[in-house]
Parts: structure tokens; sequence; C-alpha cells
């Protein structure tokens, strides 16, 4: 079964088409397509996404050619006849959704021309390019009215009565119904109405049953799945408006507002640059190009969807929602759904092989019983002579037969994954882990590695500039005030520090809407800029006093990131600020305790060595800055230099490693998961922290990313397995790393990263986390899992649910055999041996109920408990049909045949049976027992291989009250219900007998649990 499973079943994360078709066609008989493939992707959807993708790709290509084309010829035209609507003058505007729409989509320079510039489209949608919108609520109403809301169209959310439907779709439920509007029409007329209404009418209440159960469970999963899709989908951007700045969701935005964008963020509608710098778009999720476009005041256009891969700028929304190019397509590719997860198409591919099997008894048992029929009648002389009891008897077979049918193939097996998966995820959001993709849920479970970041997940991310080394004194921050801190520091250097901070910087100092000062930016710059407030700086003030030229961001290859700016007198100097080592590598010059530039002699250059690793082993944090003077010929086009710096000073900032963190790291160790942290920090910081936490051992081995790289492949081998910390390394570092682990050593790796740059590793691991709170859109996208509190022991939390829902999901399919066998075996033997089967259609879809939805209910919805992370990771090789599973399926389900089978020879003599109504009182007898044995089977279940399955079980009032609800239903069925589903009442003893033949199961089932495997 591996094998064929292996062959035909197996995917992974970001399988090809080709896979997905694969397993589809493999699959054969599917009782409800429309139920079973419920929650795979829909590839002829995620077609008309790809057509979509290429239109777009040429839209924009001939629009870039003809704009390019139309700049040589824009002073030569005439202006534009455009006529502005009288419902958008009214409204207030002068210029309609759709004539905006045509200049950004169509990158129309001369529209843009025409219509003044962006300064003009700003003034004709009445908005200010610094204060923004207003946010008076009339006036953004009519906005609303006029241009429309930045939403997608999505497909309208399925109600009740639609899975009802769809349930009805089941096939053989179809077949059955037939036969039951048969029955009842044939024991009409022939015994009158009620009586010969039973059999018919037992049926169809049996099929409501099984429906509205069945759509009941479906309906639930799918409002789950509408509620983390809502989670999924806030996203906030920042945005001036009323001249504040604020966090707004992307949602809320409209035509006119001033969104701030950032490195790795998503442009949230289409727009215009208004102004920024260095910024480069990624337009490869609308068009398929991967070749970056460089964004200006020559090239403004700014198109949903697209990423900002460098730089940072502000935007004019001019285009919302469902008018963008990206609203077009989202829609589309929300109707294509999410990958199906591997076990999803693992317990596909056993539905099929069951499914087939189930066909083949089926269609064996309906002959064994027609032939038993036909040799009766000829023995009797009678086989010309048909009646209508006849008739009944035939269609009695072959309702057993489609029963037998809708009980072998466990349609459910796959869903239940779905059940599970749903419910882990609710869970999970609740201890702040949001599911973007379904598979990552328990592909975490099998996890063998986990590959973290330092700042912000292993450590708090509240950070603080606690020593400095500033003109070559090394000093606490924080402890004394101002002035004495700047006392020994001559005023010339202060004044260097001031405008290196506050200009070089990738954060920002604004007012809030409550009129409150706040700093904007990563931890780090807020760090530093809080810095430069204490000694008395003014951001305003230093922004003010020079012009910015030039901008290069930050970004993790360079590690550094640097401003170049024009001063009064039209001087131009260059700052930077970065990875210590790196920045003072590029040093020449250093300013020295008296003010001035000396050259950084080798004294010098080892005493800021020394401070830089001082601090690093106290688990700082450091940052050198310097600043260059230019020559006045530099260019803004040209890099900003890399050497002939003067080193300003070093700060050393402290982020204290998490609570729980170092505990965290022993359950991942104890659970066989091995912890590497990989950081972009100095090794000395790296190397404190991971002692800290308990990744860096004695045994283990800390490395800097240069190095990393320059290794051979036989160098590799030997060092990947013993690495614990990588240091200073580039995302194509981790990226490396991770390909390594999981295609050499066969690991199955989880990567946590916030960064843009870390989308290659996050898509390339098994799973990929991305930080919820310092993520940006870029890395999240590329995420599986969003971990919303940045913390590591969130991480640790998400493998426990992954592991719970793989067990559980074994945990079901092995109670499902179970009874996929016993049901089987039993009756088909008994029709081959007796002529009749002992489980009539209506028992035998209660049973499928037991053992399908409700069955799911109960095991599919178990909570993880810490035991789970005592034991080893599945990894990828594991069977997820495991020995120990095959073993207790085989066990049991051999107790139980011989029990119903023992009842069948002998239970009259047993139970002292005689008289007219002995066989009826034996076959429920035998079907009590039946559903009994499956009730104390659910409990053994719950635990594969420990003795004590009681643990923990009130716990779980889910299973109490699946349980429960059997046990019920399974009285009014046996009492009251025996005119239907052709049972009688039973004594008190022979309740009692049924409910120990269940019972024996379990002590048979702790037994089985010594054999070893």
């Amino acid at each position: 079964m591996e094998n064929f499973l292996n062959e035909n079943f197996d995917v992974t994360k970001h399988s090809p088409e080709e896979a997905l078709q694969k397993w589809r066609k493999v699959c054969g008989f599917v009782k409800n397509p429309k139920r079973r493939f419920r929650f795979t992707a829909n590839l002829s959807k995620r077609d008309e996404a790809a057509a979509m993708r290429r239109t777009n790709q040429e839209k924009l290509r001939i629009a870039v050619l003809v704009s390019k084309a139309a700049f040589q010829f824009i002073s030569g035209v005439q202006p534009s006849d455009y006529v502005v609507p009288e419902e958008v003058k009214a409204a207030g505007f002068q210029i309609c959704a759709d004539e905006l729409g045509s200049i950004v989509e169509g990158h129309d320079v001369k529209k843009l021309k025409f219509h003044g510039g962006v300064g003009g489209l700003a003034e004709k949608l009445s908005t200010c390019t610094n204060n923004g919108l207003t946010s008076d609520a009339a006036l953004l109403n009519k906005r609303q009215d006029i241009y429309g809301i930045n939403k997608f169209a999505e497909p309208e959310a399925k109600g009740f009565w639609v899975f009802v439907w769809e349930a009805l779709h089941d096939m053989t439920l179809m077949i059955l119904g037939v036969c039951a509007f048969v029955s009842l029409i044939v024991g009409i007329a022939m015994e009158g109405w009620p009586k010969g209404a039973h059999d018919g009418l037992g049926i169809v209440a049996s099929i409501l049953l099984v429906v509205f159960v069945t759509a009941t469970s479906d309906y639930r999963q799918s409002l789950q799945f509408k509620d983390l899709d809502k989670e999924k989908k806030k996203i906030s951007i920042q945005v001036t408006r009323n001249a504040c700045r604020q966090k707004m969701s992307i949602y809320d935005l409209l035509p006119g507002d001033i969104v701030h964008l950032n490195i790795g963020d998503q442009v949230p509608a289409d727009g215009l640059f208004v102004s920024g710098f260095s910024v480069l778009i990624d337009e490869s999720s609308l068009t398929g190009e991967s070749e970056p476009v460089v964004v200006s005041a020559e090239n403004p256009f700014m198109l949903s969807g697209t990423k900002l891969q460098d730089g940072s700028c502000k935007m004019l929304v001019a285009t919302v929602g469902m008018r963008t190019q990206w609203g077009k397509l989202m829609a589309t590719l929300s109707e294509g759904g999410d990958d199906e997860t591997p076990l999803q198409v693992k317990l596909n591919g056993v539905a099929t092989i069951i499914g087939k099997v189930g066909l083949f008894f089926a269609v064996v048992t309906f002959a064994v019983l027609v032939q038993g029929l036909f040799a009766s009648k000829l023995q009797e002389g009678t086989i010309w002579s048909w009646s209508g009891d006849d008739a009944l008897k035939l269609l009695e077979y072959f309702a057993v037969a489609v029963t037998i049918v809708v009980v072998a193939v466990p349609e459910g097996l796959p869903l239940a994954v779905t059940l599970s998966l749903a419910f882990a995820m609710n869970k999970m959001m609740n201890d702040k882990a949001l599911v973007r993709h379904l598979a990552a849920c328990e592909t975490m479970g099998s996890a063998t590695t986990i590959c973290s970041d330092k700042t912000g997940t292993l450590t708090t991310n509240h950070m603080t500039v606690v020593k400095s080394c500033i003109c070559m004194r090394v000093k606490e921050v924080g402890t004394e005030n101002r002035a004495s801190f700047c006392s020994d520091i001559p005023e010339s250097a202060v004044k260097l520090l001031l405008q290196s901070i506050f200009t070089n910087t990738g954060g920002e100092i604004v007012i809030n809407k409550d009129g409150k000062r706040e700093i904007l930016g990563t931890p780090t710059e807020t760090a530093i800029l809080e810095f430069g407030l204490s000694l008395g700086g003014d951001s305003q003030a230093e922004r003010q006093a020079s012009k910015i030229v030039k901008v290069e961001p930050f970004n993790s290859t360079k590690k550094r990131m640097g401003v170049v700016l024009e001063l009064p007198g039209g001087k131009l100097r260059a700052h930077t600020k970065g990875a210590s080592e790196i920045v003072l590598a590029g040093c020449d010059k250093v300013i020295n305790s008296n003010g001035e530039v000396v050259p950084l002699d080798e004294g010098s250059l080892n005493h800021l060595n020394d401070t830089i690793n001082q601090f690093a082993n106290e688990a700082l944090r450091t940052l050198c800055l310097a600043y260059l003077e230019l020559e006045n010929g530099f260019s803004p086009d040209t890099a900003i230099p890399m050497s002939g710096y003067t080193c300003v000073g070093i700060v050393g900032i402290k982020d204290p490693v998490r609570p729980g963190v170092k505990e965290s790291v022993a359950i991942c160790r104890s659970a066989g998961i091995a912890v590497r942290m990989v950081t972009g920090d100095n090794i000395n910081t790296a190397k404190a922290i991971a002692r800290e936490c308990g990744i860096l051992t004695d045994d283990g081995i800390a490395i800097e990313g240069p190095v990393f790289r320059e290794k051979s492949q036989e160098e590799l081998f030997t060092l990947i397995p013993k690495i614990q910390v990588m240091a200073r390394s580039s995302p194509m570092d981790k990226h490396t790393l991770v390909k390594h682990l999981r295609t050499t050593f066969d690991e199955v790796v989880a990567v946590t990263g916030d960064g843009t740059n870390d989308a290659p590793a996050l898509h390339e691991a098994d799973i990929g986390l991305a930080m919820g709170i310092a993520g940006t859109e870029v890395a999240k996208e590329s995420a599986d899992v969003i971990i919303l509190d940045d913390n590591f022991s969130t991480i640790v939390t998400v493998a426990k649910w992954g592991r719970s829902v793989y067990i559980n999901i074994q945990k079901f399919v092995q109670f499902q055999l179970t009874v996929n066998v016993v049901a089987l075996v039993v009756n088909f033997s008994s029709a081959c041996l007796t002529g009749r089967a002992p489980l009539t259609a209506v028992q035998l879809l209660w049973v499928n109920m037991i053992m399908d939805t409700l069955g799911a209910l109960a095991l599919a919805t178990e909570p993880p408990t810490d035991e789970l992370m005592k034991r080893s990771p599945v990894g990828r090789k594991g069977n997820f049909i495991s020995n120990v599973m095959w073993r207790n399926i085989l066990g049991q389900s051999l107790y139980q045949f011989m029990v119903i089978w023992y009842l069948q020879a002998k239970g009259k003599e047993m139970f002292n049976l005689d008289g007219p109504d002995s066989d009826l009182i034996l076959n429920t007898l035998i079907f009590n027992s039946f559903v009994f044995c499956q009730v104390f089977n659910e409990i053994s279940s719950r635990n594969m291989e420990e003795m004590n399955v009681f643990k923990g079980i009130l716990d779980n009032y889910v299973f109490a009250s699946v349980l429960g609800a059997t046990a019920v239903f399974q009285i009014i069925i046996v009492e009251f219900l025996g005119t239907f589903a052709n049972t009688t009442p039973l004594t008190l003893s022979q309740w009692f007998v049924s409910i120990v033949i269940g019972f024996i199961g379990m002590p048979i089932a702790a037994a089985l649990k010594m054999i070893q495997v």
C-alpha cells in the first residue's frame, strides 16, 4: 500500500500541476466528488489566473513602450478633450475613476501631463500630498460613492442548504434513495400503508440523518475557514490623514490617500509616486516579469499587488478594488483555492484502494445473495413464479450491496484531515499563530530542524542603546543625564552624531492622531532615534538643515545603509551606519577625544575592535556610525562610496532574551528537533545569546556567513550537522543552509524570517514562519505560518499542534479502517455462508455515520498533550499507516469478527432464542454488539501506543459528547425504531452482554500494545 501511495499520491510543498492532476486521475471510483474534492485546488481557475497574468504582462509591456514613445512627442500634443462627468463635479472632484485608471494602468504619460502631473491629480482629487485626506465621514462617503472601495470581489459564502445539497450528491445515497422509493411502492402495494412502508421509510430516514449530520459538520468547517480567511487578509499600512501619520487597514484606502511604503511592503492600490528614494518594484506577482522596475518622478506608476524590493516612498492612491488589475486577478485566484495537503492526498489514495476492494466485495456479496435466492427457487420449482416478496428480497440484497459500498469507501478520510486542520488552526490562532497554508499545519508535526532568527524571535525586540563609544570613550547610556553624558564629548562630535542619527535613518518621528510624539520604524531604528532624542537632538531641525540627495536603505546583503546630504554651504556629506566590523573596515579616520579627525592607526583600530567584541560578549547588538566629506562632483546616480569614512562612534544596543525561550529550546531538543540560530548579527553577540538560550552547546559550531560560503561541498557535508549558530549571514547563506538540510540530509526544515530578502529561504523551507510584528508583507506572503507575537515559544506550540494533527488523523484512520474491515468481512462471509447479511442497509448507514462524521469529530479534534514533545519526529520518510496501526487494526478486527461470527453461529443457543422472532433478536444482538465494539474501540484509539487511554478524556468535551450521543442514539434505534431499523427491543441481560462484548475489546487493545512491532 505504501509503495502505491508514494508512487501516485505523493505531493509536497509547491508540487507541479502534473502531480496534482495525477492523483486526481488515479482516484477512480468516487461516491461524491463535490464533497471529496471540496478542499482541493481548482486547477481550471488557476489556469484562468495564469492566463490573466500573461494578458497583464502583455498589456504592461505595450503600455511601457507607448509611454516611452510618448515622452518624445509630449510637447507637440494638444490638450486633452476630457470632460468631467456631472456626478463627479457635484461631489467636488475634477476627475473620474475611469480616467484615473487609464492613466495608471496604461502608464499614460500624456494624460498625466494634461492633468498637471501628480500634483495636478492630487488637486483634482481634493487631497494634499503633505496632509492627506481629511477624516470627515461625509466627505469620505462621497469619495467612496464616486471611486469605490479597496475590496476585491469574493465568491459568496455557501449557506447550510448548499452543503445539504452537496451531501445529497453522494452516488450511493442516491441509489439507496431509489431502492427506498421502489421498496415503498412494492411494500405498500403488497402490505398496505403503513406496514408496507417501514423498510423504505427506514432507509429514507437514515439517508436524511446521514445527509444532515454531514452537512452540519461541513458547514461548521466552512465557517471556521471563513474566520481564518478574514484574519489572513488583515493588512495594515501607514497613511497620512488630517496631517497625522496613522496605521490603517488597506481595505479602508480611498483615492486621494497618501500612503507611506517601505522595503518589503505590498502596494495596496494603483497609485502614483509622490516622493522617495531608490524605489525598485517587483511586478512578478502581477505580470510574471522577474526584472524589477525603477519607480521615480519620471516613471511614477505603481500597480496594486506589486512589492517594494528596495527603497521607500510616498504614494498617491489613484484607483482601488476591482478597478485594478490586481483586484480582478485576486477574484480569480481566490476561486483557485489552496493546494491540497500531503495527508489529504495520501488519504485520498487510501480511500481509493479500500473503495476498490469494497466495490469488489459488494458485487460478490450481491451475486452470492442473488444466487442463493435463485438456488432456493430452483429447489422449490418456482423459478418462473416471482412474487412481490421475491422482488423485495432482491431489492433488499441490492440495498445491502450498495450499503457495503457506503461503508467500505471511506470518503470521510480526506475530509477528516480538513476537520482536524480547521480545529487546530482555530486553536493555533488563539495561541498567536496564523496558518496561511493548510499543509504547513501537518508538515510542522514532522519538523526535524528549526532555523530561527535571533532578533525579535529569540529576543524581545524592545531595544535600547545602553553603551556607546563616542570619540574613543566608552560610556554607559541612560544612567546619567544628557549634560554629564555630553560633558566630555566635543560639541562638534555631538553635532555630527545627531546629524548622522536623524538623517541616516529608516525610522521617523511623527505626531500621531492623539497629538503625541511617536517613533516609527524598526526596533533598531527606534532605539537609535530615542538615543538621539535623549542627547537633546531635534529631528525636524536636523532634517531641515540639509537637503537629502541620495538614500541607500538598509538591506541584509550589504548590512549597512547610507545617505548623502547637501549642507547649507553646498558641500556634500555621506553618512553610513551598519554592522560594526563592516563599517569600521571602510573607515581610515576617527574622531579622537578632542574632537579632531585623526588617521585610524593600529592602536585606535584595536581599541575599537576590542570595544565591539566587549559589547558583543555582553550580548549587545553593535552598530558603527561614520561619515565622509564628498567631492562636489558626486552624482546621485552613482553608488555611495564604501570606504574612506571617518568613524563617529559605536553604539551597543540591548535586546533581552525573551522569557521562556530557554525552556522552549529544551522542549525542542527533547522532541528530537534541532534548533539553529541564523542571524545577521556579530558572531560574539550571536554566541552569547545562543548560549543564554541553550542553542549553542559544547559540541556545536558557530560560523560566520562569509566563512560558510567558502566551504566546498565535501566540507559542508561534515560541517552542516554540527552548525548551531550562523552569524553575519546573508539571505543566500540561509537559503543554502536550508536547501542542504532538506536535500542532502533529508531534514524537514522550518525557517523563520521577517525581511524581504528572507523570502527565498521561506519559500525553500518545508515550513516558512514569518514574523507578524517585524515581518514585511513580502515575507508574510512567502510564509506558510505567521507568528503573530514574533515569539519562539509560539513556534514550539505550532510544532506541538502539527504533531497533534498528524497523530489525530492516524488515530481516526486506525479506527475507521477497523470498522471497514469488520463490516466488509462480516457481511461478505455471512452472505456466502448463510445466504443472508446480518447488518441491514439502515444499520450499516448508522455504522457509517459513527465511523465517518462522528468518528472524525471525536478523534480528529483531540487537543495536544505535552507527551507529544517527548517523542521523535516522524521526519520525511515515515510511513503514515505505521506498523503500530496495522497491529492494532488487524488485532481488533480479528477479535470483532470472531465475536460476531460466534454470535451468528451459536447466538441462539447462547441466549436460548427460539420462536418466530429469534432471527430478528439475534441480528439485533449482533448489530448492538458491533456498535458497542466501535464505541469502545474509539476510546482505545485515543492512544495508539499507551495503555492509559482515559487520560484527559473529560477535557475533550467533543469526544465525550460524541460517545454519549452515539450510545443514546443506539438505545433509541434498538428500543424504539425497530420497525424502521429492523431491530427489536432487548432484555437487560442482552444489553449487558452486548456492552461487555464491546468492552472486552479494550483489554484486547491494551494487550496488543504490548506486542513490539
